[in-house]
């Protein structure tokens, strides 16, 4: 690059932004800002794709220099409160939106990202009565309305928020699937018809909203459910389904076809909280229950730990709600204690390499579905997970399980307290402030001397 112009370097640099070749790009913006360190463009454009790699400290100091350089261009001060808004800086975060609707104020989203950070400091009213006249003033902005609809289900507003929560269908990031069957809607008498249950989003979010499936079956529906392969033997088996699959026909007997995550509206009216459904009771198959109990029986005097450090690696959040295994490496120095990795995933590798394997027995990476995996936290005393399908499957069994939230937590979680009504033996644990895991765990070993002491 060193005989290249500087004007052809920044065009060289911007190009490969804009095509996706990121490499490139951020060797062409380090050696153009080398020689031009007051480029504010190229520095937000740099703190973008840092944003976009995951180097989210490294994002934010390359937008505060261009803040600093050119504090009232629109772009920066949207690029900078994003990385504030991610790094859990919401006051300042907001700030700065609304210095930028006041140069702009047809920049709607930055309504939808202030309601956003009032949800994230765990505001949650304060966050309702801000978006809700947002959404009547903008009815062609769905985020206003899904920021809403997060905001009214951390306050457990459940009746308003899942009819509210219609708006995702609006974003571009999912779409209504296209079935042969008529859209059931909570209106329609399905008694003696046949509802196929779609899956909608995670793992975590099936296992979750699966409770709301045998309330179908109460209306006088029966019932065909369509899951992801890995849950498939896991929910084989709710009371009254009478097929479950992993893709539906077009032949098959189908009056309505519903989304899972439209099954709430069912139970809460639109001004209701009402009372949460229990969790379902996961199929745990006699094959699994007798390999669980082969890979753990060696530690049958032990205080077994099952241990899952991080959800589905391309889960945008992942990298805030996930830690790495390392962080449970001072609980196997407990007395009595043994530590078992139940995580099977693409961070597996770092685990096995650097020697944790033996400190922590590998559960989880021969699993061939989510039903293996229920099979060993059975065999558990004790469950610590991240917010991830783990989590849900834990507390559906009933295992004792204590989750380990990042400060933004799920809106089940919600952002205070040490219970969720979702799941009666779950114990919370969360970050002290963003980004700070050590304080979390110190807290979390604490816990565990003390569990393993009153067990003993």
């Amino acid at each position: 690059m060193a005989d290249m112009t500087t004007a052809s370097l920044r065009t060289q640099a911007v190009d490969a932004h804009k095509s996706g070749d990121l490499k490139q790009a951020l060797a062409a913006y380090t050696a153009y800002l080398a020689q031009h360190p007051n480029d504010a463009g190229i520095w937000t454009n740099l703190g973008a794709l840092y944003r976009t790699t995951g180097r989210h400290d490294m994002a934010r100091s390359a937008q505060l220099r261009a803040y600093r350089l050119t504090p009232d261009a629109k772009g920066i001060l949207n690029n900078y409160a994003n990385i504030l808004s991610d790094l859990g800086e919401y006051a300042q975060s907001i700030e700065l939106r609304e210095r930028s609707l006041e140069i702009d104020p047809s920049h709607v989203m930055h309504h939808a990202m202030i309601g956003r950070c009032l949800r994230g400091m765990g505001r949650y009213r304060e966050a309702i009565d801000y978006l809700a006249p947002k959404v009547a003033a903008y009815p062609d902005e769905p985020e206003v309305a899904l920021q809403l609809a997060f905001a009214q289900l951390g306050a457990g507003d459940y009746g308003a928020a899942f009819r509210t929560y219609d708006a995702r269908w609006e974003t571009g990031e999912i779409s209504l699937p296209k079935m042969p069957f008529p859209h059931w809607t909570d209106g329609t008498d399905i008694s003696g018809k046949t509802i196929l249950v779609l899956p909608e989003q995670g793992f975590g979010d099936m296992v979750l909203m699966s409770r709301f499936i045998p309330l179908l079956i109460q209306k006088g529906a029966r019932v065909r459910l369509v899951a992801k392969g890995p849950l498939l033997r896991l929910l084989d088996g709710i009371e009254g389904v009478d097929w479950i699959g992993a893709k539906p026909s077009a032949d098959d007997p189908v009056d309505y076809w519903v989304s899972l995550m439209d099954l709430p509206k069912m139970v809460f009216g639109p001004q209701e909280a009402g009372v949460v459904p229990p969790p379902i009771s996961p199929n745990v198959p006699e094959e699994s229950i007798l390999r669980a109990k082969s890979m753990t029986g060696a530690h049958k005097d032990m205080f077994k730990v099952g241990v899952v450090w991080s959800g589905s690696a391309t889960y945008k959040a992942n990298a805030f709600r996930s830690f790495t295994h390392r962080e449970f490496l001072p609980m196997t120095e407990v007395a009595n204690v043994q530590l078992f990795s139940l995580y099977k995933g693409p961070f597996l590798e770092a685990f096995q390499n650097d020697g944790s394997a033996a400190l922590m027995v590998d559960a989880g990476s021969s699993d061939k579905d989510f039903a293996d995996c229920a099979a060993k936290m059975r065999e558990m005393d004790l469950i610590i997970t991240s917010d991830t399908a783990t989590a849900h499957i834990a507390g559906s069994l009933g295992v004792p399980t204590w989750v380990v939230l990042h400060w933004d937590a799920f809106w089940v979680y919600r952002h205070s307290g040490e219970t969720t009504q979702w799941y009666p033996s779950m114990r919370l644990f969360r970050q002290d402030k963003p980004l700070d895991w050590a304080s979390v765990f110190t807290k979390i070993r604490t816990a565990l001397e003390e569990e393993v002491s009153r067990d003993g």
